[in-house]
């Protein structure tokens, strides 16, 4: 089965080579059966990494320990669930998965365009299956997941226990689905700087696979927030790690390109900023995985030192030059058609918006590559902590939050002053009041204060947006008020599943102004005692130690009281892994919309434990906020059917 798998990878490696050769040389010759043989190849490389990667699944699930890979990630009795996720767990197979979703994706932009885009499609294939011959290139010649011991081990190491959660089953595919899907926009763009064909063709075929590689991007950074908030046991869930960045980066470039290219499509403005921001949301995938393999930054996510980083970091330099060059060489075709007519417009904000998110980007970049280059030049490796970042991040983020709800108040090219104040007097009185009553009640702390009071802002300017258009179409089209309000978003999904994102980021920013209310302390009960905390009372019940087929777990019990009544029972815990003796803490969490109560076993002995107790306000409401902005994010991508006899009205109705 090995050599199934190894001889599929280099069968893959040279049929993406091929038709990466023979899609450039077939077009630019005019000969549409070499483009054709480059599709099949296409095709073939998908067929042929579908094996590879089922060869490398067969071989985890049925304990082949002879496969290094099987055995560095696997043991006997390992859940099977995780025995299936451990396929993405280490270095090879992350590069596998990363090359078999390239291939998928390559194989459905090639059928989805097979009839139509033919001037740009083989420049795309070949984008796509050079980028595709990379990885396979590194799985052939650097880091074959299918390399052999001499003999067959009994046992294999087991996954790394922090792994074994079920944010392992969703974070890495749904991270790795969104990077890879950046690739088929950089694609894209790639060929229509090629071609020359500069025009919106390239940004409207792309425009629901960049939606998709952002919606994925999206869940897996939640998800792995999520992760590390209930597995890693700091009591927090974003720690500006290096990884954490690295996945974060081309999240918020992509986010300011689906903000820009709107402008490209109404004014036909601002062509080389939405080529660039394409071109770095690619390039900061391939950056994220330089950092997490080039050992180069401590991470509890990186997978440790390797020459696969110096590898990666050649592929990306070499991926930055070809693509400015060709960016340079189209600059004079590349001139906006309209200028901005105002700064009070739609183009303006949407101008700031990009700016400030390019601001956060650069931020992020700086603050991981600081230590690296401090040890370059001084030879003392300086770490940027959270300080840093939140001090930066913090102002800019506030920034984008007043921009969200300055957006929907001013129409395209021109906003009269008047109209404009009309528009912003409700929404911004209604955030000065709730500013005030935040401040009496206490809550004075200058940013926490600010981001309540714009959250206040936005929200009530995006009641109005969804209010006003549902009265219309309730007053034109004599709709029920619910028939209204779902036709409204039903029939412009780009606009309002656009605002449903925006509302899923103001609770974001809910969540994340409350982080300043946290509390922790660490007690030491006996059994039967009492320990408040702010409305809780936590009582000691019972400790218990047990075996279990692959780890030794301690685990407290714990009755949670609120107000005299019993809420909950939390039972946090000491594991210790028998394959690789690496203690773990599983924490015990009791969540309310207000709060989550957080408990950390922290130490024990025959008759007392140590517990260490965090108060977190408004976590859950993060995590609400991620489901909206998905949920915004799939309207968005749905087809935009309007009525026919509905549009030749539509000059009458304004939403």
């Amino acid at each position: 089965m090995t050599e199934i798998g190894y001889y599929s990878v280099l069968t893959a490696f040279f049929l993406s080579g091929y038709s990466a050769l023979i899609a450039f040389f077939g077009i630019r010759g005019r000969k549409g059966n070499l483009v054709a043989s480059a599709e099949n190849a296409a095709y073939a490389v998908f067929g042929f990494l579908t094996i590879a990667s089922f060869v490398l699944i067969y071989a985890l699930v049925t304990r082949d320990f002879q496969i290094e890979y099987v055995a560095r990630y696997t043991s006997n009795g390992l859940p099977m669930t995780y025995t299936i996720a451990a396929f993405y767990a280490g270095q090879k197979g992350s590069l596998l998965l990363w090359g078999w979703l390239l291939s998928i994706f390559a194989a459905i932009v090639t059928f989805q365009n097979r009839k139509k885009n033919r001037e740009l499609l083989p420049y795309v294939l070949t984008v796509l299956m050079t980028v595709t011959m990379f990885f396979t290139f590194l799985m052939v010649f650097v880091t074959n997941p299918f390399e052999t011991f001499n003999y067959r081990p009994p046992d294999g190491q087991g996954l790394n226990p922090l792994l074994q959660n079920p944010g392992m089953l969703f974070h890495p595919p749904t991270l790795f689905i969104g990077y890879v899907g950046l690739t088929v926009p950089f694609g894209f763009a790639i060929a229509a700087l090629i071609t020359g064909r500069l025009d919106a063709v390239w940004i409207k075929t792309t425009r629901k696979w960049t939606i998709v590689a952002w919606f994925f991007l999206t869940a897996g950074n939640m998800l792995g927030m999520e992760w590390a908030y209930v597995e890693l046991g700091w009591g927090g869930y974003w720690a500006w790690d290096p990884v954490e960045n690295a996945s974060f980066m081309p999240w918020i470039i992509a986010t300011a390109y689906l903000h820009s290219v709107m402008i490209q499509e109404k004014r036909g403005m601002l062509k080389v900023w939405n080529i660039v921001l394409i071109i770095f949301s690619f390039l900061m995938t391939l950056f994220g995985t330089f950092i997490t393999r080039s050992g180069l930054i401590a991470s509890v996510h990186s997978f440790g030192e390797s020459s696969l980083g110096w590898i990666f970091l050649i592929f990306l330099i070499a991926s930055l030059l070809i693509s400015l060059t060709l960016l340079i060489r189209r600059l004079p075709q590349l001139k906006s058609k309209n200028q901005l007519d105002s700064f009070l417009s739609k183009e303006s904000s949407f101008l700031y918006n990009n700016l400030l998110l390019v601001g956060i980007a650069f931020t992020v970049l700086w603050g991981t590559l600081f230590p690296i280059i401090s040890e370059a030049i001084r030879g003392v490796k300086i770490t940027v902590g959270p300080p840093f970042f939140n001090a930066v991040i913090t102002p800019i983020g506030l920034g984008l939050l007043f921009l969200m709800g300055i957006c929907p108040l001013i129409a395209w090219r021109r906003s009269s002053v008047s109209n404009f104040l009309k528009k912003f007097f409700i929404p911004s009185t209604a955030a000065v009041a709730g500013a005030f009553v935040l401040f009496i009640v206490g809550i004075r702390l200058f940013y926490t204060l600010i981001s309540y009071a714009l959250c206040i802002f936005v929200l009530i300017t995006l009641f109005f947006e969804f209010f006003y258009g549902t009265r219309t179409r309730h007053s034109v089209f004599k709709e029920g008020y619910h028939k209204a309000l779902w036709n409204l978003v039903v029939r412009n999904k780009r606009r309002y599943g656009g605002y449903v994102v925006h509302f899923g980021v103001v609770l974001v920013f809910i969540s994340l102004s409350a982080n300043t209310f946290n509390l922790e302390k660490q007690i030491t009960l006996k059994k039967g005692e009492l320990f408040s905390f702010k409305e809780y009372k936590i009582r000691y019940d019972s400790l218990v130690n047990y075996p279990t087929a692959i780890k030794h777990v301690v685990a407290a019990t714990l009755s949670i009281f609120n107000n005299e009544h019993k809420v909950a029972v939390l039972v946090p815990e000491k594991t210790l892994f028998k394959s690789q003796e690496q203690p773990t803490t599983e924490v015990a969490i009791h969540t309310t919309l207000k709060e989550d109560l957080y408990v950390i076993l922290a130490g024990y002995g025959e008759d007392w434990i140590t517990l260490k107790v965090l108060i977190n306000p408004l976590v859950v409401w993060l995590w609400i906020g991620g489901v909206v902005m998905g949920l915004g994010t799939l309207i968005v991508m749905l087809p935009d059917r309007r009525g026919q006899s509905e549009s030749k009205r539509k000059s009458v109705v304004r939403f």
